[in-house]
């Protein structure tokens, strides 16, 4: 088989990088993609992110697998680029580099007591109940009361995950150790809190209805948290997912105190902006909030009024944050790489040759995961033409004169354990026999030094 006239460097195995190497491969371009995961396993935000309650999430992973399955693209996992890889070492195998490592840290929020015992990110939660394999084993699941700050899918995710009882995850691929510390759970009430209104909020329509649907879980709304002004009229006739979203939340207000008979509870509380987290000896005891008002437009200001909750513990749900690649540019206030419709932009506001993004950490953390398709599309439109006027005008090497072996070598040399597409299937039939053995489907697999092991008797030269 005659040897790709180019080459190119995806980093990060989720969503983004495989919708780019997808493209890529179907773009025309004579191309050979490698794909380079910090993680053992691949599918990234899929795997790690998501709810596990989420059904539909398993349509989007088999569609990533197809992609992977197909063999026109070599999957190398368990390689930390920075540490296991230099950047340098792949501006020296590859004429592009596109870098789609996600965000993946949580945002911060700068209040007082953010920083007690018993207040936590949301984006370490997620990764605790997917089965991350860098997050610790067990989670400090005390509170019978807990706060969860955000008005997004997020914050509805990890509410439901606290709420629900145990028994109704194990239909999903839930790790173990989750498990057991779900079970152990003595939580009775979770309340979310948004400092805009109803119509505000950007919980989608189906996430939303989902909430309500929970066994033995009351969602519990406040009316008087119910306002709205010309901007939230607006934004309802102007959107059919707002309306949907606010019919659904209204709906919610007639219900009747004796129909909720659950022995849990979600609670809901609209226009109360986190002002402080209260506590008492270092831990958690409470959550202060300022009651806001809407000022005609769909924004709010305080009022200076103030209530205050009994929680014991708080999950800050307020956003994700990129991390920086040693010896890449990094916009620290915005948590992305630098670009310009993907191409990487150095200090000077120049592109940096060879350099690409895609997905989180070139737009931020916003939009679904199936926004990352038409991301991916605009990087790699400027990648194959910045390619074909480079070709052109003489300034690349020829990828004939490399070794595709090469970084296989030297990863091999530094005895750094790599995994591959085939990896990937032994693991991915290993975690389906153990769900079988439960009888679930699959059952996901958490320490990274079992999940190399598994993955790992594909040779150093496969």
């Amino acid at each position: 088989m005659p040897t790709p006239r180019f080459r190119v460097a995806i980093v990060g195995a989720g969503p983004a990088g495989i919708y780019a190497a997808d493209i890529l491969a179907e773009s025309g371009l004579d191309v050979a993609i490698d794909l380079f995961e910090r993680l053992p396993a691949p599918f990234g935000l899929v795997r790690y992110g998501v709810a596990p309650d989420h059904p539909r999430i398993k349509g989007i992973v088999n569609a990533l697998y197809k992609i992977l399955q197909r063999g026109d693209i070599r999957l190398i996992g368990n390689v930390d680029i920075g540490t296991d890889l230099t950047v340098a070492d792949l501006r020296a195998q590859y004429d592009a580099v596109i870098f789609a490592t996600g965000a993946i840290r949580d945002a911060d929020l700068n209040i007082p007591g953010i920083d007690l015992q018993g207040s936590f990110g949301a984006a370490d939660f997620v990764s605790w109940y997917d089965g991350h394999p860098d997050v610790p084993r067990t989670w400090p699941l005390e509170a019978r009361q807990i706060a969860v700050l955000g008005a997004g899918n997020v914050a509805l995710d990890v509410a439901r995950i606290l709420a629900k009882h145990v028994e109704d995850l194990m239909v999903t691929e839930i790790p173990d150790n989750v498990v057991e510390g779900l079970r152990a759970s003595p939580v009775t009430d979770v309340h979310i809190f948004g400092r805009r209104g109803p119509a505000q909020v950007k919980f989608t329509p189906l996430e939303l209805r989902e909430l309500g649907r929970v066994p033995d879980v009351d969602v519990v709304v406040y009316p008087e948290d119910f306002d709205f002004d010309e901007g939230s009229e607006e934004a309802i006739r102007s959107s059919n997912q707002t309306k949907q979203v606010v019919k659904t939340l209204t709906d919610w207000t007639l219900r009747e105190e004796s129909e909720r008979t659950a022995s849990r509870r979600i609670h809901l509380h609209f226009l109360h902006r986190p002002a402080e987290i209260l506590g008492a000896d270092g831990k958690v005891t409470g959550l202060r909030t300022e009651r806001t008002e809407l000022t005609g437009d769909g924004s709010v200001r305080g009022t200076g009024t103030f209530e205050e909750f009994e929680v014991q513990a708080v999950y800050r749900a307020v956003g994700y944050f990129g991390s920086p690649l040693p010896d890449l540019p990094f916009d620290p206030v915005a948590g992305v790489i630098p670009n310009d419709g993907g191409r990487v932009l150095d200090s000077h506001g120049e592109h940096v040759a060879g350099m690409y993004a895609t997905g989180w950490i070139k737009r931020g953390p916003v939009g679904l995961i199936g926004h990352t398709k038409s991301d991916a599309s605009e990087t790699v439109r400027h990648l194959v033409a910045d390619l074909a006027e480079a070709s052109e005008q003489g300034r690349l090497s020829t990828a004939v004169e490399r070794d595709p072996q090469a970084l296989l070598d030297h990863l091999h040399a530094d005895g750094v354990p790599y995994t591959t597409w085939h990896g990937w299937e032994l693991l991915d039939a290993y975690e389906r026999s153990v769900g079988e053995e439960q009888g679930r489907e699959r059952v996901k697999i958490v320490p990274r030094e079992h999940m190399t092991e598994i993955s790992r008797n594909v040779g150093a030269r496969a």
